[in-house]
């Protein structure tokens, strides 16, 4: 099943195992089946202290992950590859006794949830967003035996996905009933099983002393800005709702200068390592939702934390923008999708539209094309916004349909999905009905910033407006990545602006702070050369 190379990257990995794990498959006669009980065998080739046993399982092909010493459960429900591979090399080593990355209070209140919980979470093999949290609650069931999770691959067990009307994933059940879409991260799934865990977070959060950098967001601009900032010696830190921001939900990176190709989450986590490696305080699963002066900035949380620094960094990047349509809302995660290379596997064979005819909207008509019976393309403008060579492609297939000048009015449905949308040509102002099974819309980003109308000058659609230096209309506030003004959306352009706005915030600090923190900011930096 796996080429020499992995097999011996995996032998390594699996070098780090402490005790002993088991694995028991359920296999049939099927080619699905066959690959799962070769690939279970590579595993147990790879190590000693791994065994291998067979049971007609409740799912076929299915592969629990055991540690025979709690009997913590973890099973894949399909063959493990492509993103989940990683997710299952994971579960092999938790399961065996390497320690998890994980705070040990977060840890410890792993171990004390009251009741059993069995989660079983839908995916597919090419979302960039499955992996998170399949590992989320693949080590939330490493470290309770009360608690177990099941990756189900949609694509494979198609009944059941129709049966729950999956048409988005991550989709997460809980005990049988629906828990979560999208995702979500070990302190998301905590707070919503330990319902006082959020309120308890933000007491400790307001507690915390004030920050010289507070950044907002942990995109690549948060992320550059927040290094930045701690290798000048700043007391700095991160909230972020989750790190990466749309860098996470991005297949393949190939104008990162210096690398010649990766993927989002590889990048994204890259990322975190290295803001790691530097005295920041991040703390995540949080969103901002206020900002004031009262001698120093105050950083108002939806959590109800309240969190106090001398310069604000907002790095709260951007988001799909919505077709704001009758029916969008209605059958969002329903049909209404935003992101083809996590829900495309799940309309295999279907009916589809794009909605937008820019680089993103005409490259995932190519890929869902080799999935999907038919694709239709519906672009606003009278021409396509995309690159040449990617509309020469797009043409050239066989069961892509390009419609200009289409406004789309409605999304159609039977009440539990989408059934097709309805459109107005602009040029002749008759309206169609295009029968469908999916919508993804592909039709821009727009920017973060509705908790900061009034707080600082925005553009008309919504950026903040910065100097050369990312300062904002605000003084000591300042800006940097997607959110801001800047002409051309890209990650490298956000991380070159986020260092920027840090260097900014710093030359502020030395130039409008008191005489005591001019000398500790200079202390810090000279240091930080001496090092």
């Amino acid at each position: 099943m796996l080429d020499a190379n992995v097999k011996n990257q995996l032998k390594t990995y699996l070098q780090n195992l402490k005790r002993p794990v088991e694995l028991v498959v359920s296999a049939d006669d099927s080619k699905k089946s066959q690959e799962l009980t070769s690939l279970a065998q590579d595993i147990v080739d790879s190590s000693a202290l791994v065994t291998l046993s067979k049971v007609q399982g409740a799912r076929t092909p299915s592969m629990a992950v055991i540690n025979p010493d709690n009997n913590s459960q973890i099973t894949f429900a399909g063959l493990p590859m492509g993103h989940e591979f990683t997710s299952l090399v994971l579960a092999l080593l938790h399961s065996g006794g390497h320690p998890l990355k994980l705070d040990t209070d977060v840890i410890e209140q792993i171990k004390q949830l009251p009741g059993k919980y069995q989660f079983e979470t839908y995916v597919s093999l090419s979302c960039q967003t499955c992996p998170e949290v399949i590992q989320a609650l693949n080590m939330m069931a490493a470290i309770n035996p009360n608690i177990t999770n099941v990756m189900i691959d949609g694509a494979l067990f198609q009944d059941e996905v129709a049966q729950r009307n999956i048409l988005s994933v991550p989709a997460v059940y809980l005990n049988g009933e629906p828990f979560s879409v999208g995702a979500i991260s070990v302190v998301e799934i905590l707070n919503k099983l330990d319902t006082g865990a959020a309120s308890r977070k933000a007491e400790a959060l307001s507690q915390k002393s004030a920050f010289d950098v507070l950044v907002v967001g942990g995109g690549p601009a948060g992320a550059a800005a927040a290094i930045y900032a701690a290798r000048k010696g700043l007391v700095t830190g991160i909230v972020a709702d989750k790190f990466g921001g749309q860098v996470a939900e991005t297949v393949g990176i190939e104008n990162f200068i210096s690398v010649s190709k990766t993927e989002g989450p590889k990048l994204v986590a890259n990322l975190e390592s290295h803001v790691h490696d530097y005295d920041v305080d991040i703390m995540a699963n949080q969103k901002a939702n206020t900002l004031v002066k009262e001698g120093l900035f105050k950083l108002g949380l939806e959590s109800g934390a309240s969190l106090s620094s001398k310069t604000i960094l907002l790095a709260t990047g951007a988001r799909w923008r919505e077709m704001n349509v009758p029916g969008e809302q209605e059958y969002r995660g329903k049909g209404v999708a935003y992101c083809p290379h996590c829900d495309g596997p799940l309309f295999k064979g279907k009916r589809v539209a794009v909605i937008g005819g820019g680089n993103s909207g005409i490259e995932a008509a190519i890929d869902l094309a080799n999935l999907v019976e038919h694709v239709t393309v519906l672009e606003f403008d009278v021409n396509l916004r995309a690159d040449e060579v990617l509309q020469r492609k797009a043409k050239s297939m066989g069961n892509i349909t390009i419609i200009t000048q289409a406004m789309t009015t409605k999304v159609l449905g039977d009440g539990k999905r989408v059934t097709g949308l309805s459109y107005t040509d602009r040029k002749s102002g008759e309206s169609h009905e295009v029968t469908l099974a999916g919508i993804f819309v592909q039709i821009g980003l727009v920017p973060n910033t509705e908790w900061l109308r009034g707080v600082v000058e925005l553009t008309e659609r919504g950026e903040i407006i910065v100097d050369a230096k990312g300062q904002t209309s605000i003084p000591g506030v300042f800006a940097a990545g997607d959110v801001t003004n800047v002409p051309f959306k890209q990650i490298i352009i956000a991380m070159g602006s986020g260092a920027s706005a840090s260097l900014g915030a710093f030359d502020y600090l030395i130039r409008h702070s008191d005489e005591a923190v001019i000398q500790q900011v200079k202390a810090s930096e000279t240091a930080a050369s001496a090092a």
